[in-house]
Order: C-alpha cells, then structure tokens, then sequence
C-alpha cells in the first residue's frame, strides 16, 4: 500500500463476519450492517501536544481494533477498501483473540 497517513490517522481494514441468523439463515451483504472492526494497516506518527512535541499512537500497526460506527472515511486503493480513521475514532484494542467461553467476561484491567 502506499498510503501514509498524516497526524493522529491511521488505516484500517475492515474486518466483516459472515452473519447467520440463529435459524440458520446466511444474511446478504445488502442486510448487514458496516463493520466496526479492522485491522490496523498503517498509523501515522501522532498528534501534537500544547507544546508542539508529538505525541505516539496508542494502536500498532497489526493491532485489532473497534471504532465508531460511522467513523472514517472509505477509501478504494487498487481493488482493496481501506478505512482512514482518527486515533479519537478508535474504541478499544481487541486484547485476545481466543475462543468464546461461556464463562462471564471480565475486561481487562477493570476491577471492581
């Protein structure tokens, strides 16, 4: 890719899950609704501070994210579709990725 992105923007590539109902039934792409997880592509080197001195990114290059539903701006490069996003879009850092438990869930670095 070569896209850079400028400030506190990164690119991002959408990740979509297959949708099936709990009959069974496959939605269409047409029923779905806009991904709101990707994988970080590039980021860029960060935003400045009062001072003028740049602050770093929180997200990597490789991190999976959530962001805002209607965040961003879609943008076509070649064949693939790439998301350039605001670090102040992004929701959260997808720490795991392991298998679903149906143990109760608890976040990472919550406590009660």
């Amino acid at each position: 890719m070569d896209l850079q992105p400028l400030g506190a923007r990164l690119i991002d590539e959408p990740l979509e899950e297959e949708v099936t109902t709990s009959s069974g039934i496959v939605l269409p792409d047409t029923a779905k609704e806009k991904p709101q997880r990707g994988r970080v592509l590039a980021i860029g080197p960060g935003a400045r501070n009062d001072k003028g001195e740049i602050v770093p990114m929180e997200v990597a290059v490789g991190d999976e994210i959530i962001y805002s539903k209607y965040g961003g701006t879609d943008i076509k490069v070649g064949a693939d579709e790439v998301l350039i996003l605001r670090e102040s879009d992004v929701l959260a850092k997808v720490a795991s990725k392991g298998a679903k438990s149906s143990k109760k869930k608890e976040l990472a670095g919550a406590a009660a």
